[in-house]
């Protein structure tokens, strides 16, 4: 029940020291935690909408069932963390260190992620709809099942990267590095087409 959820909203949480927090059920609206101290944090079940981690700390964080909408990471550590079931709806990262990372069933749908390190990170069957990978390094990365409809690759590392099954535009692949990218019959059919090759 949505009456039992503790919210909080606009707190401020900036350099907080909150290192292996447990946090169920929980939910934070516009709050700061800029340059707080959340290593080891775990949340279940939690909401965030509109916070900003800008300089946090989440190495070894696990998150499960939780929600993080519209939240800013700027320069924040995300090492060693375990996503799975969430939802990272409108977020976005910038210059944050990612690897390494653990997703699993994550919805990034309208997520900024220009720029993100992603290399040989496994990303499969993860839902990056519309997200903003400009120049971002996917380089060996697992995309195999992913969803990246409507996803901006201008500038994208995808050499070596698995995309088997995914669901990809070819005008947008046609902007990013594919050298030895893996790629199944129908998505290669579709980058000929895009580049006008006729395959007979």
């Amino acid at each position: 029940m949505d009456d039992e959820i503790e919210t909080e909203t606009g707190e401020d949480y900036r350099d907080a020291v909150l290192p292996g927090a447990n946090w169920e059920r929980r939910r934070f609206v516009g709050c700061d935690f800029t340059e707080a101290d959340l290593r080891g944090l775990v949340t279940q079940g939690c909401t965030f909408d509109e916070c900003d981690f800008t300089k946090a700390d989440l190495g070894e964080s696990r998150h499960t069932a939780s929600a993080f909408r519209s939240c800013v990471f700027d320069r924040t550590v995300l090492a060693d963390t375990t996503w799975e079931s969430c939802s990272l709806l409108g977020s976005s990262f910038t210059e944050c260190r990612m690897r390494p990372i653990s997703l699993k069933e994550c919805d990034f749908t309208l997520a900024s992620l220009g720029g993100a390190r992603f290399a040989k990170v496994v990303l499969a069957g993860l839902r990056f709809r519309e997200a903003n990978f400009l120049d971002a390094d996917l380089t060996g990365a697992d995309l195999s099942g992913a969803d990246l409809s409507g996803a901006r690759l201008a500038g994208a590392k995808l050499d070596g990267a698995d995309l088997r099954g995914a669901k990809l535009e070819a005008r947008e692949l046609r902007q990013a590095n594919l050298a030895g990218a893996r790629v199944d019959v129908d998505t290669a059919l579709a980058f000929a087409a895009a580049y006008g090759l006729l395959v007979t």
